[in-house]
């Protein structure tokens, strides 16, 4: 009888904690079917109330392309004026939200090795703004809808040959991965490399971010040419990283450039 006093005590705690927030650790109260929204797809499991709240995406006031973000959150997502006149060297961008709040602080404490854990909970913030920018251009249809497409290759902003040793991993590759893995998709962590040492562009102004990273890339012609890319990170502000990136990968001959990024 101690035995099975002692398993049912361990199914006990197993099932409490699967029962905490895994940003938090406050407790989950599960809904019909284990969330705590009835919003489609939204949360992932194992999310509080008060964290699913303050990850949440955003749905509309965005241009599709390049992210822009208008006033009103409620409005359908539109092409910019900026896009429309110049456009980017990338076809579509996903993002999950802003970068602020709680995803701005899961984002560096994962980069920066203070909270790793929190990478799953990232991951899936990832795969899950790729699927809703997928399905927002299927429902929109038309000839050319302003979304991402099913790549023939994965490939992750590369950091540094120096920085990626002192950082002992790269953010884009690691968080890119249960997506790729989910669609069956090949990731090329090799197929972009990072040919300059460049300064941190979170310490630059916009104008010098662009200077900054200029020629920064360069793609392996024979891994990339014909191809759709999907090139993943995890932020994008001004977006001179990943339109450095995205041109390297056109000037190699992919045929397409996708991008997704956690915030914007």
């Amino acid at each position: 009888m101690a035995f099975v006093r002692r398993l049912l005590a361990a199914a006990s705690w197993r099932e409490l904690l699967s029962r905490r927030c895994r940003v938090c650790g406050d407790p989950v109260p599960p809904g019909p079917d284990g969330r705590t929204s009835a919003m489609a797809g939204w949360p992932p499991r194992g999310l509080c109330p008060a964290c699913a709240e303050s990850l949440s995406p955003r749905r509309g006031g965005f241009c599709p392309r390049c992210g822009a973000m208008e006033a009103d959150p409620a409005d359908d997502p539109d092409l910019c004026a900026a896009c429309l006149l110049e456009p980017r060297p990338f076809s579509a961008l996903a993002f999950h939200a802003p970068y602020g709040g709680l995803l701005r602080d899961m984002i560096i404490a994962f980069k920066f090795g203070e909270r790793p854990q929190y990478g799953a909970v990232l991951r899936d913030l990832l795969l899950l703004a790729f699927e809703r920018a997928v399905a927002r251009g299927v429902r929109e249809g038309g000839a050319a809808p302003v979304a991402p497409v099913a790549p023939d290759v994965v490939i992750p902003v590369p950091l540094y040959p120096r920085r990626l040793a002192w950082r002992g991993f790269n953010q884009s590759l690691e968080l890119a991965r249960p997506l790729a893995r989910k669609y069956g998709w090949p990731v090329d962590a090799g197929a972009l490399v990072r040919i300059r040492d460049t300064r941190p562009q979170s310490t630059l102004s916009g104008r010098m971010r662009r200077e900054n990273i200029r020629g920064a890339f360069a793609a392996a012609t024979s891994r990339v040419r014909g191809k759709t890319a999907l090139l993943t990170d995890d932020v994008m502000t001004t977006g001179a990283t990943v339109e450095a990136a995205a041109r390297a990968l056109l000037a190699a001959g992919a045929s397409r450039v996708d991008v997704l990024v956690l915030a914007r």
